[in-house]
């Protein structure tokens, strides 16, 4: 599987974004799908992921703000970034995982896209 994530950007906060990850080879429509951020000198986490079947897990620092949703048409995975704070700002990366509630990932990891979230 590939992944390219797109989307990022600089943004003040209380602002919004789109991130999208388009996913090529494999049947996607059966993977677990999830985003990740990785902040500067933090470990890499897993901020939410969704089922092949929609249902969807959050970490608790972005849940309300948050929403990852699919569209197994297109092969994408999307995630929508509301009430943003400087505290969010990382890459953002999705991938494939083994399961809605377990952050392994299963690919490789695309190049991620930047997300800045000014004060």
């Amino acid at each position: 599987v590939e992944l390219v994530e797109s989307g990022g950007g600089l943004v003040q906060a209380g602002g919004s974004l789109r991130l999208s990850c388009a996913a090529s080879g494999g049947i996607f429509s059966m993977y677990v799908m999830g985003w990740y951020r990785q902040a500067p000198g933090k470990q890499r986490e897993l901020v939410a992921a969704i089922s092949s079947g929609g249902r969807t897990n959050y970490v608790d620092s972005v849940k309300g703000r948050f929403t990852i949703s699919r569209d197994n048409a297109k092969n994408t995975v999307l995630l929508q970034l509301n009430s943003l704070k400087p505290e969010d700002t990382a890459v953002y990366y999705c991938n494939v995982i083994s399961g809605l509630f377990n952050d392994r990932p299963l690919a490789s990891w695309g190049q991620g896209t930047q997300v800045t979230v000014s004060s």
